[in-house]
């Protein structure tokens, strides 16, 4: 199930929409706040916590990133640009490749938790 995030291009830029109110989406989020209690896996602290992500691991992705948090959705843009697709088809797959390897996503919180700064 990708469901829960996706690409698209609208009103001249690309957007990436992360859908944090699912089932699964909120049900990593609570063991995300039992590892770390600032954790609060808002559409703010996904903010936080995919744009320190980006930070160690795709700092690339993170050049012309807007982002759009609110309570119950992340989303980020790129203006809409030749490499933009490509960027923002890249951080989708980060997103779903953290869900969908929510192992690897509780190591680096474990590891990174005091170094994020949370909403």
């Amino acid at each position: 199930m990708e469901d829960y995030v996706i690409v698209n291009n609208e009103d001249g830029n690309i957007g990436i929409t992360f859908y944090i109110d699912q089932d699964k989406i909120l049900a990593i989020g609570e063991k995300m706040n039992a590892i770390c209690d600032d954790a609060y896996m808002n559409g703010y602290n996904w903010d936080a916590f995919l744009n320190y992500y980006l930070e160690k691991k795709a700092p690339e992705l993170l050049e012309g990133l807007e982002s759009d948090p609110e309570a119950e959705m992340y989303s980020a843009y790129y203006e809409d640009t030749q490499d933009s697709l490509k960027k923002a088809e890249k951080f989708a797959d980060i997103i779903k490749y953290l869900i969908e390897n929510e192992k690897k996503l509780y190591k680096f919180l474990k590891k990174e938790a005091d170094n994020i700064e949370w909403d």
